[in-house]
Order: structure tokens, then sequence, then C-alpha cells
């Protein structure tokens, strides 16, 4: 299954693309619905490096639901219209609680240049959770759309 989100925001494409990769905007825009807290030792980098990362999710920010790993890549090249396009991959898995039920997950933020020093923002779920993906799909629809309205809220202060 995908949730798909394609938006324009107000922010040059560095600063969005800094943002994106910053574990304290993954907290910003998810919160109060989830928060997330970094299993690492010495707690959350400033920005994400390539590589695992695990993090325990809570629910309404204090409910604990699952442990997970994140699994940082990075990509760039060019979108159909010859943009440059820099890319965060996704790839982790659950590790315990209803996290596990995740069979597949990858997740992708990919962020161009748009008119007026904006930035085009594209995000792309795609899971699978064998018989329950049906039923997990209006979840992730909905939290995309609360994740949207946060990064929309939030992108013109991360002006560099």
């Amino acid at each position: 299954m995908r949730v798909l989100l394609k938006l324009t925001l107000d922010c040059d494409p560095d600063a969005a693309w800094r943002a994106i990769r910053s574990p304290s905007v993954l907290n910003a825009v998810s919160g109060p619905l989830s928060r997330f807290v970094s299993l690492e030792p010495g707690g959350f980098p400033d920005t994400w490096p390539e590589g695992e990362h695990p993090v325990r999710m809570l629910g309404g920010g204090l409910v604990p639901v699952g442990e997970q790993v994140i699994a940082i890549s990075y990509s760039s090249g060019r979108d159909r219209r010859g943009r440059p396009v820099r890319k965060v991959h996704d790839t982790g898995r659950g590790l315990s609680g209803p996290l596990t039920l995740v069979t597949k997950w990858h997740h992708t933020m990919a962020v161009s240049p748009a008119p007026g020093g904006r930035t085009l923002y594209r995000d792309q779920l795609e899971f699978e959770a064998g018989p329950v993906t049906a039923l997990l799909w209006p979840f992730y629809w909905a939290f995309w759309q609360w994740r949207a309205s946060g990064i929309r809220r939030l992108a013109p202060t991360w002006q560099a």
C-alpha cells in the first residue's frame, strides 16, 4: 500500500533538505500524535547519518507503542523535469509491539526547487503488513496528513 504527499513549501530547498534529515523535525511534525525517543548512546544526532537508528515510539507522546529501527540512506539525481532532487530513504523495521506487523517499510522524502525560491516536497510511504495492510492504511494516511500539516506550518521557519 502507498501513502503519497506532494506539497510546495515556503522555504528554499537547502533549508528543507536540512529539515527532513533532522530527528528534531521528525518529532516536531509527528507530535503530539507520536514521539520518537532515541535508543542510541548519546541520543539523537542533529542530523541523521546514514545507517540504522533504534528508537522507541510513544503514542500521544506518552504511551509506549514499540521499538523500531529507522534505517537511513540518501540519494540524489534529477526529476522528470530535470530539476535536482535529493532524497531521504527509510527502510527500517519494527522490533517490538504492533510495529512488527509491518513486513515492508520504504519511506522516501524528496526535495527539489520550485518557482519563487520555494521547495517541491514529495513524500511516499510504501508498506506491507500481510492480511492487516488494508486495515492499517487509513491510520497511516491520517498520520501522513497530520505530518503534512506540521511540515507546511514549520517550513517558513526553516530558512537559513
